[in-house]
């Protein structure tokens, strides 16, 4: 099944309406649809290099209008919301979340988990429902939800650009890990930063 629809995406990245497409599968990505942008911005932007800003710029605005649906998803329809996260496994989680961010250092822990979720290949949608159910900030989450899904998009637009089908191999075979490894470096830097300012 997942194989399917990946090979869907990879034929819409084709298709002469790509962008349209492009903004509906970042749209329902961010609230439950399984396979994420990067399917779609990578053969985009080798087919049309000059493009790469305005592909990147189509999934950040639209990811980040799904995860704003996700959020409301979350707050407003439980029922269909706790079926999304029992797919992927992490009802349990959610419950214990609530309690976290009773709390300050719950609230820190909550921005930097929101911010992994938007950058690395977590399923993002799951946290964007549980933002909406544990009633997070929505100004904090759409500003959180801009950063790392707009860093993750450029990171993926610029290096196709520049190196073309060979970040297009590193990205299949290692980008689970470098974009986990990058992301927790940058939640790791502006900790230090904050405890140290502060």
């Amino acid at each position: 099944m997942l194989n399917k629809l990946y090979d869907r995406c990879l034929d819409l990245a084709r298709h002469k309406l790509s962008k349209p497409f492009l903004a509906f599968i970042s749209f329902i990505e961010s609230s439950f649809f399984p396979i994420p942008p990067d399917v779609m911005i990578v053969p985009m932007v080798l087919a049309k290099k000059d493009d790469y800003l305005k592909i990147f710029l189509i999934a950040t605005i639209f990811s980040v209008l799904g995860g704003v649906l996700g959020y409301f998803l979350g707050s407003m329809f439980l029922e269909i919301s706790m079926s999304i996260i029992e797919l992927y496994n992490y009802e349990d989680k959610v419950f214990e979340l609530q309690d976290k961010l009773s709390n300050k250092a719950g609230l820190i822990f909550w921005i930097g988990t929101l911010f992994l979720a938007g950058f690395t290949p977590l399923p993002y949608k799951v946290f964007t429902i549980t933002s909406g159910f544990i009633g997070f900030n929505i100004y904090v989450f759409v500003l959180i939800s801009l950063i790392s899904r707009g860093l993750r998009f450029f990171i993926v637009s610029y290096l196709s650009m520049k190196f073309g089908n060979k970040f297009e191999i590193l990205l299949r075979k290692e980008g689970f890990k470098w974009f986990t490894i990058i992301g927790v470096l940058i939640v790791l830097i502006v900790l230090i930063f904050y405890f140290y300012f502060k």
